[in-house]
């Protein structure tokens, strides 16, 4: 579904992405890893478009849209949903009219094909019926699960996920993680997140990918990455102080 292909990308004197490869696979979940401030977010929009690379190629279904122009991106977009990190929600509107936002600038929907949509995306997300709740009145975790539900709203092919159970406790972590599990399988979404929860990414990820100096120095299963040898990912893995990883 997605493929990276010599990225890279510098701001200033920083470089940021160092000729990175990754090969993202349709109809699974891919969780990129690595230390904060290495990238990741930098990585995720480039996937998305929002940031160009300084050079190389990132293909969606084959098309590269390093190369495309706005209108082209748009179009494109239109594969993609994103549950950004504190969700995002619109706080002057309520809960369905958040959800219906993208309905409503993206489909050529009626108001009742809307209302119904809405109550179907959120009921997917375990959250039937609180349509006229202000954002305000939301716990953390329903936050993440209204701003999934317009994530899905469109029924993209693609949801980028950027730290997910972020500021979350471990009980609503869980349940935001299965959450994740069940909406990639009913909808069969390809789902890239992007997070530091270790637990996480090992119940949620189908193909786990390290981010480190700007490469992706490590793919493979879940089963694969816990064996892994290499030094630099497991110090990480672990969160050791010793190793290679250095602590500045």
């Amino acid at each position: 579904m997605i493929k990276l292909i010599g990225l890279n990308k510098s701001f200033g004197k920083q470089k940021v992405l160092d000729n990175l490869n990754l090969e993202i696979e349709s109809n699974k979940t891919t969780v990129i890893i690595g230390r904060s401030g290495g990238g990741k977010s930098v990585l995720l929009k480039h996937i998305i478009g929002l940031i160009k690379p300084d050079s190389g190629s990132v293909l969606v279904d084959g098309e590269d849209i390093a190369r495309m122009n706005d209108r082209e991106l748009n179009d494109i977009r239109r594969k993609f949903g994103m549950l950004f990190q504190e969700a995002a929600l619109f706080d002057s509107m309520d809960v369905g009219e958040n959800v219906a936002f993208p309905l409503k600038e993206h489909s050529k929907m009626t108001k009742e094909e809307i209302r119904k949509t809405v109550a179907e995306r959120l009921a997917a997300v375990g959250l039937a019926g609180v349509e006229s709740k202000m954002s305000s009145e939301l716990s953390g975790g329903m936050r993440k699960r209204v701003g999934l539900a317009r994530a899905i709203a469109l029924l993209p092919e693609i949801v980028l996920f950027d730290e997910p159970t972020s500021g979350l406790d471990p009980v609503m972590a869980e349940a935001i993680n299965q959450l994740i599990k069940e909406t990639q399988r009913n909808f069969n979404l390809t789902c890239v997140v992007i997070s530091h929860d270790i637990e996480s990414i090992f119940k949620i990820g189908d193909r786990i990918a390290m981010l480190y100096e700007g490469k992706i120095i490590e793919a493979g299963t879940p089963a694969e990455i816990r064996a892994t040898t290499n030094p630099v990912l497991r110090q990480f893995l672990t969160g050791s102080i010793e190793g290679p990883i250095k602590i500045i």
